[in-house]
């Protein structure tokens, strides 16, 4: 009798047990069903250049981690397949938001957005053109790079002890061409005496990814004087730093703190919160916030900013950080004004 009791109640758990599973079970389906999931199609140079792509690959990860996110990226390669890319992940029905990275996605990606009406797209560092209407269904996310690199020609204006130093660009372009006249303001406001030399990679997207030429740019430039290089050129850029290496040289990287690229040869970096824009574009979009249109973010917006911390506060007298702060005050104020 009492063994039929313990098996009846036995047989309860188990049944019992098994019904919370199976919902758990559906539960958990209907979960993933519901996921939010991104897409990303890398810049020329692709993931692992330590820079732009590197920054972009981060706010998915992050956001991935705090948010519970999946997400699909591609690389192109030399860029060509950028428009078939785009519109892989977008077809992809568990897909709900793309991204391209770099301009050279603008027309691309606006097109892309017509024809998908449904789904959301993101674009770093759009060229905004004033004549044309953006798709309600893009932001464009623009960086202010010419104020963050205002602020990295006053350090080089400050702190050369030749009187000359250096700009490598990737690809001669529009954007680029943003880092190039910041750079060369802010050094001619703190020491109008300072010669800039001015040098790019490539008139065309391989500029971003040909660290061989980025070396040996930045030789010459080294050899004619230059004590300080701020790079603008992706993967290019890691050439820099071989050359500050081998000449015992100052460089200054871009896009992400690039210290650890060359450790005691980096000034400092002018970094572009890429990860952050894509973190939060993810977030609004994840709490039915998107919202298409333009965000331009400078110093102000805290979208660009340069490096100082224990890794080069050696390498910065007290003097040129409180100029460099008072410069920084004077742009968001309006005080100073920077020619693009």
């Amino acid at each position: 009798m009492y063994q039929k009791k313990y098996y009846l109640i036995l047989l309860l758990i188990l049944i019992s047990f098994s019904f919370s599973c199976k919902k758990n079970e559906v539960k958990n389906d209907a979960q993933q069903k519901n996921a939010v999931k991104v897409g990303l199609v890398f810049d020329v140079g692709g993931k692992g250049d330590k820079s732009f792509n590197d920054a972009a690959y981060n706010g998915l990860v992050r956001a991935k981690t705090d948010f519970g996110i999946d997400f699909e990226v591609i690389d192109p390669g030399d860029g060509s397949d950028r428009e078939s890319a785009l519109r892989k992940l977008a077809s992809n029905n568990e897909i709900g938001l793309i991204f391209g990275i770099g301009f050279i996605f603008t027309e691309d990606i606006n097109n892309i957005a017509k024809d998908f009406p449904g789904k959301k797209f993101g674009c770093i560092d759009y060229s905004v053109d004033t004549t044309k209407t953006i798709p309600p269904n893009l932001i464009a996310l623009e960086f202010k790079e010419e104020e963050g690199s205002f602020l990295i020609g006053a350090i080089a204006g400050l702190t050369t002890k030749t009187n000359k130093v250096g700009f490598l660009g990737g690809m001669e372009s529009a954007l680029i061409k943003k880092f190039e006249e910041g750079y060369k303001q802010g050094v001619s406001y703190v020491n109008p005496d300072c010669k800039v030399l001015i040098a790019y990679v490539s008139v065309t997207g391989d500029g971003f990814k040909n660290p061989s030429k980025g070396k040996e740019i930045s030789l010459s430039q080294y050899q004619n004087g230059a004590d300080i290089i701020y790079h603008a050129s992706g993967l290019s850029g890691l050439g820099l730093f071989e050359a500050a290496k081998t000449e015992k040289k100052l460089a200054i990287g871009v896009d992400l703190d690039q210290y650890k690229e060359a450790p005691g040869f980096v000034l400092t970096s002018m970094v572009k919160m890429v990860d952050e824009s894509i973190y939060q574009t993810i977030k609004e979009f994840k709490d039915g916030k998107f919202k298409g249109g333009i965000k331009s973010l400078g110093l102000k917006e805290n979208g660009v900013n340069y490096v100082y911390d224990d890794n080069n506060k050696n390498l910065f007298p007290d003097k040129v950080r409180q100029k460099v702060e008072e410069i920084r005050n004077k742009i968001i104020s309006g005080e100073i004004s920077i020619k693009k």
